[in-house]
């Protein structure tokens, strides 16, 4: 099993969950909320409004999120979800779980972005339909596959 932190769509209640959830994806055991014992950009960007975590590390927020353990399975699934390794990278974190131990997990982060995202306002805790005013907006996402409004953003 591997710990995963995640911080977005992927969280309970939100649009993404489903995939964690559906056990024919895989074994997923919600181990606690957590936060980074570092802080990192998380953004909303993209016409999906679709939250991103920039490896820039000590800048932005200390990210609150889950911790789940998953089998390779379930790994194979959210690296599809998160198109790795072609738009995100998977990288050793250090969480603090439940407000008391640090666990190592592994997280998604952006890779090759333009500079410019790191204007925009960082959040600490992602919810789609949270105080931002840009919910997640999955139609948008399904409008195309190849990512390519992200990567002019990137």
């Amino acid at each position: 099993m591997i710990r995963v932190f995640v911080y977005g769509t992927l969280k309970r209640g939100q649009p993404n969950h489903h995939l964690i959830e559906n056990v024919v994806n895989g074994k997923a055991l919600f181990i606690g909320e957590g936060k980074t014992v570092i802080k990192y950009p998380l953004i909303i960007a993209s016409r999906c409004n679709m939250p991103f975590l920039l490896p820039v590390e000590g800048t932005g927020e200390n990210i609150n999120g889950e911790v789940y353990e998953v089998d390779e399975d379930m790994l194979k699934c959210l690296d599809i979800c998160e198109d790795y390794p072609n738009l995100y990278d998977r990288r050793p974190i250090k969480v603090v779980l439940n407000n008391a131990i640090t666990v190592e997990c592994i997280c998604y982060f952006l890779i090759r972005f333009k500079s410019q995202l790191l204007d925009l306002p960082f959040i600490d805790n992602y919810y789609s339909e949270g105080p931002h005013d840009k919910p997640y907006l999955p139609e948008q996402d399904e409008e195309y596959d190849d990512y390519s409004e992200i990567q002019e953003i990137l």
